[in-house]
């Protein structure tokens, strides 16, 4: 077959199949044997971190080998530390009180969409959650990164296998076309779609008929209230809007500074390595950045910032990290108010937190709803408003956003993948961990009306595995012959009433003409819950 398109297709298809052939024997595997295979990937993934970080860079000219390792290591260390206690196996969790049982189903194969920003950390980040689920998965590479993927793919797997992974549980497409994708998405062998890429592609996983899990872009704005240690907001901007040049969705987009500490933010920011732009370089250099389609211009997605004043034609001085640009508004005629995937970075000044949380709602809405956003304040109930009042699912306090909205510097669920929830079409708001490629089968046993209507409002039990009750036959070799806490006496008894009496450890003491059904006879067998009333047991 010699077009490209074509192979590509038939690849999707037969990867798609022999994906949910290995299934059928991943989800019959054990937490241990998952887990082994997982902390093998992220072992051998680990020492590797820097050789797939040049690769990566190399191969696509996004950012840098320093940040990228660190995005690699991230993945092989902090998700796969996250996961590793995470039980996703039988039973996750036991209510007694509700009598529900939560058992865990793997969702099937996962169709996972790779972009060419983050393309090492997120193939690892994607391959160790699906595992870790019990899902198959197909690794989907963006073509301008196919082979650094590829690589990590094949590192991957060879741990895998040694582990005791079934075979074409973990596989990669190596013919790469946009048509290829797409069928592998809409593929029946095909699960669920992780997405992570450009709009378009996302919304070709929402359109697929699949579940899917993508993200949305992020126009992260950051608030520094007049109450903010200012210095530390500045390193965390500058140390957030470089990171890998600012190739992650969640890097600082804009700052809206207040009005009281706006030179001071000024200063810190060009002490820290920003050059404020005068009005007619920011012109130029939104000339170059922003396309007329006010998406990102390819050449400068992931540069210096020496490199991009240089295809704008500005001259700045050596050793600039950040280009920064005052702007009055946000639209269409602010171009730089975009999300601009580079470590360019728009500057606002705002008169109180009132303006500050409109202005960073307006920018979050000019393409990053639902995303992430950022406030650097020491005064908490500041802090607490503008949460309440941002668009985004995403507030990150006194940390760079960057590395803070992945789990890096926050406690947040460490993760590559960013939900932005319904308001950014996304089908959570989440981090995605192990636990959304996951079903949850509940078995419920049941409860009569005053019982259920007792358990109204409130909270459940802890979401852990709670041991079920234990009940022993009296006189059990090893066991304490005890007699519970008795009943009031009854002269009728069912089913339910000698379950609701077991749950709870108490007997039923019958009278004298007491009637028992055969249910409730077969239900008490075997336990010390049915007695006379002078406490012997009853028969």
């Amino acid at each position: 077959m010699t077009d490209r398109d074509l192979r590509s297709v038939q690849q999707a298809r037969d990867l798609a199949v022999r994906a949910r052939e290995a299934q059928a024997s991943l989800a019959t595997f054990s937490q241990e044997q998952v887990d082994a295979i997982v902390a093998a990937m992220a072992a051998a993934a680990r020492p590797q971190a820097e050789r797939l970080a040049r690769l990566a860079h190399e191969e696509t000219g996004y950012g840098n080998v320093a940040d990228k390792t660190r995005k690699n290591l991230f993945a092989c260390e902090d998700v796969a530390a996250f996961i590793a206690p995470m039980k996703t196996v039988g039973v996750l969790r036991e209510d007694r009180e509700r009598r529900v049982l939560e058992i865990a189903e793997p969702m099937g194969p996962v169709a996972a969409v790779i972009p060419s920003t983050n393309p090492t950390s997120t193939a690892i980040y994607k391959a160790l959650v699906s595992i870790k689920a019990r899902d198959a998965c197909v690794l989907s590479p963006h073509p301008s990164a196919e082979k650094c993927i590829l690589e990590t793919h094949a590192l991957l797997l060879e741990a895998a296998r040694r582990a005791g992974l079934p075979e074409h549980a973990l596989s990669c497409m190596t013919d790469v076309t946009l048509e290829g994708t797409q069928e592998l998405m809409k593929h029946r062998g095909i699960a669920v779609i992780l997405a992570t890429g450009g709009i378009g592609l996302v919304r070709a996983a929402y359109s697929s008929g699949k579940p899917a899990y993508g993200v949305g872009p992020g126009n992260v704005p950051v608030y520094v209230d007049r109450s903010a240690d200012v210095a530390q907001a500045a390193r965390d901007v500058v140390a957030g809007k470089t990171f890998d040049f600012g190739t992650l969705c969640s890097s600082e987009q804009a700052v809206v500074c207040d009005q009281p500490i706006a030179d001071a933010m000024l200063a810190a920011l060009q002490q820290g390595g920003a050059h404020l732009l005068s009005d007619a370089d920011a012109a130029k250099v939104a000339a170059t950045v922003v396309q007329p389609n006010l998406l990102p211009n390819p050449k400068i997605v992931g540069k210096p910032a020496t490199h991009i004043a240089s295809l704008a034609g500005v001259t700045v001085p050596e050793g600039t990290k950040v280009l920064l640009a005052r702007l009055s508004g946000v639209g269409r005629d602010h171009p730089l108010s975009i999300e601009k995937l580079s470590p360019v970075l728009a500057f606002y000044v705002v008169s109180g937190l009132d303006e500050g949380i409109e202005r960073c709602r307006q920018l979050l809405r000019f393409g990053g709803t639902g995303h992430t956003c950022g406030i650097h304040a020491k005064d908490e109930a500041a802090v607490r408003r503008f949460g309440e009042a941002q668009p985004a699912f995403r507030v990150v306090v006194n940390t760079q956003t960057s590395m803070g909205a992945t789990g890096y510097a926050t406690a947040l669920s460490p993760s590559m993948s960013l939900g932005c929830g319904a308001w950014a079409g996304n089908a959570t708001s989440d981090n995605v961990t192990p636990l959304h490629l996951l079903h949850l089968k509940r078995v419920v046993w049941g409860l009569p009306r005053e019982e259920r209507q007792a358990l109204y409002g409130r909270p459940p039990a802890p979401a852990s595995v709670v041991p079920p009750p234990v009940c022993v036959p009296a006189g059990t070799p090893g066991t304490p012959a005890t007699t519970p806490e008795p009943d009031e006496a009854v002269d009728f008894v069912a089913e339910d009433d000698v379950r609701q009496a077991l749950r709870r450890g108490r007997t039923l003491r019958l009278l004298e003409r007491a009637i028992v059904t055969p249910a409730a006879r077969d239900a008490a067998a075997g336990h010390r819950v049915l007695l006379r009333l002078d406490g012997e047991p009853w028969a």
